[in-house]
């Protein structure tokens, strides 16, 4: 596993602005990248926003129609990993144990009561729950966000019975992400305001995130599977804070090894074209990345092995993907050679 990268005491962290700073690598090839971003090649579909981060540093962006910097947009599932952070916090204060059984009500008396928190961080729950994006007729995401399950998405989730028993079999579930947002929530309490309260003071505020919105459904639950709208600087500040091994001027805000822990193998995907690991995708291939990944081709990457982050936000069919993911793999080389 390659080494976290640490901010060099030079640099400001970009609590309040971006330091700017110039790209080292092929900059022709990079130049030819960032252009490709611009033209809207219809193969990669509408390209909203596209930030580089490298050395801590701001050193390019490019936004597509109708988006400036000051624009927020959707993370989709990216905010998945941003569930992950708000359960190292809550490990960080020992507020939850994710070897322990997950607290769970509606578990309580029958066999899933056995899941663990980080199995379902794994998603590796054995929960019944298709995650379709296309057909409504038998999607549980499509039913549990848009549907019958939207006022209460986390008691829609857990509802669901038992297809694996627990830890033997991988299934990417946005209803798993969602049932670990309401477990935050009950943990943290109403004392710091609930679930929002919380994401603002431990995360958002002390990163600067000031664009960032997550959203709730009726029942006050943080839908963490797919609900923050940030603009594209924004969610590189969170790509570096886990660049960073969760740390963000001098203060740990994620426990130590959570980051390692994130990135740390769990399960390939045989539907895509990479590994899964603790609520973050692993790009290990290329210079050690890993990622954050959403519907329509958002996407944070972190590369170690360059201390780069790479934010690219957009509307792109998911069988564009393959093509995005080959641009965002010409950025990584462009930055890796000289």
């Amino acid at each position: 596993m390659q080494a976290l990268p640490e901010q060099d005491p030079d640099v400001e962290w970009p609590t309040d602005e971006w330091p700017r700073g110039e790209a080292s690598g092929d900059g022709e090839r990079f130049e030819k990248a960032l252009d490709r971003f611009s033209a809207q090649p219809p193969d990669m579909g509408v390209g909203l926003a596209l930030v580089v981060v490298q050395g801590g540093r701001l050193v390019a962006e490019r936004y597509g129609p109708d988006t400036t910097p000051d624009t927020a947009l959707i993370s989709w599932s990216m905010a998945k990993s941003i569930t992950h952070a708000l359960v190292g916090m809550a490990v960080r204060d020992g507020r939850l144990d994710i070897d322990a059984p997950a607290p769970v009500p509606e578990w309580a008396d029958d066999d899933r009561h056995a899941i663990t928190t980080r199995q379902l961080l794994q998603m590796r729950d054995g929960l019944d729950f298709v995650e379709d994006y296309v057909d409504a007729e038998v999607s549980h995401c499509i039913d549990m966000l848009f549907g019958s399950g939207r006022e209460d998405v986390a008691a829609y989730a857990a509802a669901r019975p038992l297809a694996h028993a627990p830890g033997t079999t991988w299934n990417y579930s946005s209803g798993t992400s969602n049932i670990v947002a309401r477990i935050v929530g009950n943990v943290v309490g109403p004392e710091v305001g609930g679930v929002l309260g919380f994401m603002q003071k431990e995360l958002f505020d002390p990163l600067g995130m000031s664009s960032a919105v997550a959203r709730v459904d009726g029942a006050g639950t943080f839908v963490g599977s797919s609900f923050v709208d940030a603009t594209a600087r924004d969610f590189a500040r969170f790509g570096l804070l886990y660049l960073r091994d969760g740390i963000w001027k001098g203060r740990r805000l994620l426990p130590a090894g959570w980051v390692d822990d994130a990135r740390t193998f769990t399960a390939h995907d045989p539907d895509g074209m990479f590994d899964y690991g603790t609520h973050w995708w692993l790009w290990r291939d290329r210079h050690g990345s890993f990622a954050c990944h959403g519907y329509e081709g958002q996407f944070i990457v972190c590369v170690p092995d360059l201390d780069v982050v790479i934010v690219r936000l957009g509307k792109t069919p998911a069988e564009l993907r393959p093509a995005n993911v080959a641009h965002l793999t010409d950025v990584i080389e462009s930055l890796a050679t000289a």
